[in-house]
């Protein structure tokens, strides 16, 4: 339910805020006072476009914000799916800057708009004389049907079994388009396979190849440095490693002159054990450093194919190439296994869709069982209405054939079955599609008959009703009323009214007005006191030139 409600810098609205009950809440005032510029702010935080030019002061930001209690409303999902956190007591605040940027908020986290819109619509439903979009929607006319059958757990079992039959049976499309396309291509893939088999190819094998061709390519150059290097170091008159013996010999000779010495000889004679083992190393790989044309004819031989494979499949690395194998390996393997994979899942879907038709078969019944229910008590409110001449039809038909050519013929997100109310408002005339035959001011008794019936069996949001009440009056209007009370029994209504006969049903009573300052005209609303109410059902009744007998008519209608 809508617990509090505050407008700041929306149209005439300065600074307002509004606190309501969880039964029957009433709004009246004067045409033009606010009532709709209300609403029109709470539709902001419901995700509806604004526009910057309705502000109140065109220098300042405009800031909506809700308050709700949503904890009978299951919406954890809801609030996982968009990761965002869940309370109890939710806040939707929507804050639009002078130049029309908009920033939405979801407990202080920021939302898309469409996230909040699909939030809002959970939490609030409005509905005014000229709303009959919804009325005629096949998917309301259901969840009218199902919500007086009462198999909740049982269609939320067939959705969530719908939900993966139809994933399967996308899957099994795809299976079979790849198996389809494999089996065309398989002569294709198993010559590459095999081409690529055959090469032998290892991760690192190219830049060990590269390493060797090019040592082979140079290998007079390395030996001539090798020779030189151990000449330097071992073989010529001054070479380094007898510079060094000798001296360390020096350093020998002193050592028993200052113990600091030795320690410097024995450095030495380590540096020169290295040195030497250095030198041999240089002499080994010089002795193994040798031109061999074969061996690099031969390795060029191999780099030429490693170089041809990636350049006809468009890679630059030999794991690539051992990827792509691999690849190769599995459309093989589907080309050729594929078959028992597509005949295991159609199986599967074939016992799936029995279950399914099952389900569906039982949601089909409660709703058979319901309809002469949800006729009887729609017809008999209607009545209480002044609509006694009203019938109604609800036709329950299988989904259309043409939905039996798809893998899920025959079945749909919510059954077997296509609903379909037809409706007449008066005697004699034939039944047709609501919209057709029913003026608004019919339609807004026929949609508030039907939320009743609904609000009876399960949890609605708040419901908004905008000025439904136009074309009744008298004992009918009083019976719109009375409806209007047997309906806040069961979920927060918010109605917008000028008749007295609904106004004095109320828990709640808020009265719009504006306040004309020296400057500006600004809207105001206030919660109306008992004898507040007296007086506002009185001026409804008779008009601002209200007599004592307006006031004991306004003081009965309050006390009925």
């Amino acid at each position: 339910m809508l617990q509090k409600l505050s407008i700041s810098n929306y149209a005439l609205i300065d600074n307002l805020e509004i606190s309501f009950d969880k039964g029957l809440n009433i709004l009246t005032g004067e045409t033009g006072a606010g009532k709709s510029i209300i609403l029109g702010a709470l539709s902001l935080i419901l995700g509806q476009r604004a526009e910057s030019r309705y502000f109140f002061n065109q220098q300042k930001k405009c800031v909506i914000e809700g308050t709700f209690r949503i904890a009978d409303f299951h919406l954890k999902d809801f609030f996982e799916d968009n990761d965002l956190d869940y309370e109890a007591e939710t806040v939707l605040r929507r804050e639009i800057s002078a130049d029309g940027k908009s920033r939405a908020f979801v407990n202080d986290t920021p939302v898309n708009l469409n996230a909040m819109k699909l939030l809002g619509e959970r939490l609030i439903d409005i509905h005014s004389q000229h709303a009959t979009l919804e009325i005629n929607d096949p998917l309301f006319q259901l969840l009218v049907v199902d919500s007086v059958a009462k198999h909740p757990g049982l269609l939320s079992n067939y959705q969530t079994k719908f939900r993966a039959y139809k994933k399967a049976a996308a899957k099994l499309q795809q299976l079979i388009e790849d198996s389809d396309k494999a089996k065309a291509d398989l002569d294709y893939y198993q010559f590459q396979f095999d081409e690529l088999e055959k090469a032998g190819l290892s991760a690192d094998e190219q830049e060990t190849l590269e390493q060797e061709l090019y040592a082979l390519n140079n290998a007079e150059e390395i030996k001539r440095n090798l020779l030189g290097a151990n000449y330097l170091m071992q073989d010529s008159e001054a070479a380094a490693l007898s510079q060094l013996k000798e001296a360390a010999h020096q350093l020998g000779l002193l050592t028993k002159f200052n113990p600091q010495i030795e320690e410097l000889q024995e450095r030495l004679n380590s540096s020169i054990i290295e040195l030497k083992d250095i030198a041999n190393e240089i002499e080994n790989i010089e002795q193994r450093t040798h031109t061999d044309e074969a061996r690099a004819a031969e390795v060029n031989e191999r780099l030429s194919l490693i170089y041809n494979l990636q350049k006809k499949h468009r890679v630059s690395t030999n794991p690539e190439l051992l990827q792509l194998q691999d690849e190769l390996s599995e459309k093989i393997q589907q080309a050729v296994f594929g078959d028992e994979a597509i005949e295991k899942l159609q199986q599967q879907l074939t016992a799936d869709k029995k279950d399914l038709e099952q389900l569906a078969a039982q949601l089909t019944a409660g709703r058979q069982k319901a309809i002469p229910t949800i006729e009887a008590e729609v017809l008999s409110s209607l009545a209480e209405m002044g609509m006694a001449n009203s019938a109604l039809k609800i036709e329950l038909s299988p989904l259309t054939e043409s939905g039996r050519n798809s893998p899920s013929g025959g079945l749909g997100d919510n059954g077997s079955d296509a609903v379909r109310f037809l409706f007449s408002a008066n005697k004699g005339h034939a039944l047709a599609e609501m919209s057709k035959v029913a003026s608004g001011g019919e339609l807004s008794r026929l949609m508030l008959s039907i939320k009743s019936l609904i609000a009876k069996n399960t949890a609605l949001p708040t419901i908004i009703f905008d000025e439904i009440d136009t074309g009744v009056s008298g004992e009918v209007a009083n019976k719109v009323g009375q409806i209007m009370e047997q309906l806040a029994d069961n979920l927060q209504v918010i109605t917008i009214t000028h008749l007295p006969q609904i106004a004095s049903k109320g828990q709640s009573h808020y009265f719009v007005y504006k306040d004309d300052g020296a400057d500006t005209t600004r809207t105001r609303i206030k919660q109306l006191s008992k004898d507040e109410r007296v007086q506002e059902v009185a001026k409804m009744l008779s008009g601002d030139k209200m007599g004592e007998s307006a006031l004991q008519n306004a003081r009965e209608l309050l006390n009925a």
